[in-house]
């Protein structure tokens, strides 16, 4: 049985929670020598900026989580796997460890959760009805969170860019476990987007910290668990595209990643400027403005998710048409289709007289 009223409560408490701890957080990273220093090839911010503050989002969920206290025959597993990959993030952002070893923690985490039994077990595909994955099934569990671990991981590169769109995700998947009435998904989803929304009080920009590896890979971790607990589970004829759909943005971008990386033959680890908000702030629009429409289409894409959970198969197969032209659509905007021609949006713009409009520059 819902209560509205702890779910408040709870956000509450992560909310502020994260929100006091963060500038705390700070000093320790300073100490710890965890920080983020300005560099040609992948970041470009000014100074010598703090790490370690998915430390306050973990210690802001942790807070709301000892007040709501959900139940699953699994939590255990989902805790222990959520603190090896907070460590590995940690110690990445410590000493910068070598991709080997933060894949053998990201590794960790994911067997956790598999040997306590909380796999997907099946997906719901269109015309072929629900699919066993059976012997597979610990395999496409171990990529899924790792997948959407690192997801998140290669997204946070703005500031309040990786918190945001991991908010923004989290809150389509909180409205469908409420339409579903699944309470632990929901009381999970609260207190991570509470623990997610006090941090970036600090980390919107101008960040005062980010969040580093520490915070990508364990909100990534927490993406990919709540999804297996709620939406792998239900019986929507998409079932198994709506928890790729909350994530949209950071799924596509590591594809392209992937696929650039192997195309330019680097290894897929390796760091360059060619993401998705590198990418729109090189077509002019400012720090800011890049963040928030990337924010404007990861509420777009979680609406659809949402949409996506309770429609019927004509409507499903349009919204993923839909979520197709939406990918086109942020594709071109950062200049990422035939070098920078916008083919689709330029047909838009004369069906519907709209003069195109410059990038904004102004911070």
């Amino acid at each position: 049985m819902f209560h509205p009223m702890e779910m408040i409560i709870g956000f509450i408490i992560s909310v502020v929670t994260a929100l006091i701890v963060t500038p705390l957080v700070k000093k320790l990273a300073f100490k710890l020598y965890a920080v983020d220093k300005p560099d040609n090839k992948r970041k470009n911010h000014d100074g010598v900026k703090a790490s370690l503050g998915g430390l306050s989002i973990f210690i802001g969920a942790a807070a709301g989580f000892l007040y709501l206290q959900p139940e699953h025959p699994q939590m255990y597993a989902i805790i222990i796997g959520a603190v090896i990959m907070l460590l590995t993030g940690l110690l990445d952002d410590i000493l910068e460890l070598k991709p080997f070893y933060k894949l053998i923690g990201q590794l960790t985490a994911s067997f956790v959760v598999v040997s306590s039994g909380l796999i997907i077990e099946k997906l719901t595909v269109p015309f072929f009805g629900t699919v066993y994955l059976e012997g597979i099934a610990y395999i496409v569990t171990i990529l899924w969170i790792v997948g959407a671990s690192n997801a998140i991981n290669f997204i946070d590169g703005l500031d309040g860019l990786a918190a945001g769109v991991s908010a923004i995700g989290l809150s389509s998947i909180l409205v469908m476990a409420i339409m579903d009435y699944r309470l632990v998904v929901a009381y999970l989803s609260v207190i991570l987007i509470g623990g997610c929304i006090g941090f970036l009080f600090h980390n919107f920009y101008p960040a005062k910290i980010f969040m580093g590896d520490t915070g990508a890979l364990f909100l990534g971790y927490c993406i990919a668990v709540v999804s297996m607990l709620g939406l792998f589970k239900n019986v929507a004829l998409f079932s198994f595209i709506i928890p790729i759909i909350v994530i949209a943005i950071p799924v596509f971008d590591t594809l392209l990643a992937i696929v650039r990386r192997i195309i330019n033959r680097q290894g897929i680890a390796t760091a360059d400027k060619k993401h998705i908000h590198y990418q729109l702030i090189k077509m002019g629009y400012s720090h800011r403005t890049a963040v928030l429409i990337i924010y404007g289409f990861s509420a777009f894409f979680g609406i659809l998710a949402i949409t996506f959970n309770s429609s019927t198969m004509q409507a499903s197969l349009i919204l993923f048409g839909v979520v197709l032209i939406g990918m086109q659509v942020i594709a071109e905007l950062a200049g990422m289709v035939l070098e920078g021609q916008q083919p689709l949006l330029s047909s838009f713009r004369k069906l519907f007289g709209i003069k195109k409009a410059k990038a904004n520059k102004i911070d």
